[in-house]
């Protein structure tokens, strides 16, 4: 049988909820506060889920430990968006000169020029419903009133194209294509599709506000088998984070790696391996 939806209640009674199951809050104003700044569902709920046996919460765990994973996990997820945006824009870069240069300003129409037609389509309709949306871009706009026919060239429309739109484009490329684009960031092909469609899903759940922390990842990328020979699991932010080493200059992810052990110091009750962080994990990022 489903269960019936609870009834609203207002923020003292969600303390006092709390309470009941075992929650140490000694300030019960500060509770409040956060409360009615962040929602019971986005901040208890979420980051509870490691913190309760068998219904109750752990003995020891006060609301500020909770607090303190909900301010880990927002700042994570700040500095991650930064580096994948890093990424994104280099990867953007190196498709558009490619693949302008050997099919021309609109060959990413020609589905011949693609491994799955069909699938093409599909993607080519995402990429047009994209280029709608910012019509008054200004690299929309003016190519559809000030060139004749006012077609999109690739290099704008790339430009307004989701990292998942493509994530998409570059998976469905001939091999060949795949091959020399990857070359740019040194690494197969096949290892490159699979990173960039895993830190598309990534990005995206840092833009609206998702947990990272104790998130099992949906969109798992591939790893080194060194990596994998050392019980790392690819359906964590620890895997991602690898592979942006991989991908990221020096400058960027040196900033990245400094941020993140500020974080980590700074929030000591976060327990990495909720993130899939192995012991020796300070050895590899």
């Amino acid at each position: 049988m489903k269960k019936s939806h609870q009834a609203p209640v207002d923020v003292n009674e969600q303390i006092e909820n709390l309470i009941s199951l075992d929650l140490e809050i000694e300030d019960k104003d500060y509770a409040k506060s956060v409360l009615n700044r962040v929602s019971y569902y986005r901040i208890v709920k979420a980051y509870s889920i490691t913190l309760k046996e068998n219904g109750k919460y752990i003995d020891g765990t006060t609301f500020e430990n909770i607090v303190d994973l909900y301010l880990f996990d927002m700042e994570l997820r700040h500095i991650l968006f930064s580096l994948i945006e890093h990424i994104e824009v280099h990867l953007r870069a190196v498709i558009t000169n490619y693949f302008s240069l050997k099919y021309g300003n609109f060959g990413y129409k020609d589905l011949s020029n693609y491994k799955k037609k069909n699938f093409q389509k599909s993607t080519i309709k995402e990429l047009e419903r994209e280029i709608k949306r910012n019509k008054k871009s200004p690299f929309i706009h003016n190519f559809e009133n000030n060139y004749e026919g006012g077609e999109i060239p690739f290099y704008a429309a790339i430009e307004v194209a989701s990292f998942g739109t493509l994530s998409k484009m570059y998976k469905n490329m001939e091999n060949e294509d795949k091959k020399e684009i990857a070359k740019e960031f040194e690494v197969d092909y096949i290892y490159l599709e699979s990173w960039i469609e895993n830190l598309s899903y990534v990005r995206n759940i840092c833009a609206h506000y998702g947990r990272l922390y104790g998130a099992k990842l949906t969109k798992t990328p591939k790893l080194y088998k060194e990596y994998l020979n050392q019980g790392i699991s690819n359906n964590t932010i620890f895997a991602s984070i690898i592979n942006l080493k991989i991908l990221a200059e020096d400058d960027y992810y040196d900033k990245f790696h400094s941020d993140l052990l500020e974080i980590i110091n700074k929030y000591p009750s976060a327990e990495l391996n909720h993130l899939g962080f192995i012991r020796n994990w300070q050895s590899i990022i």
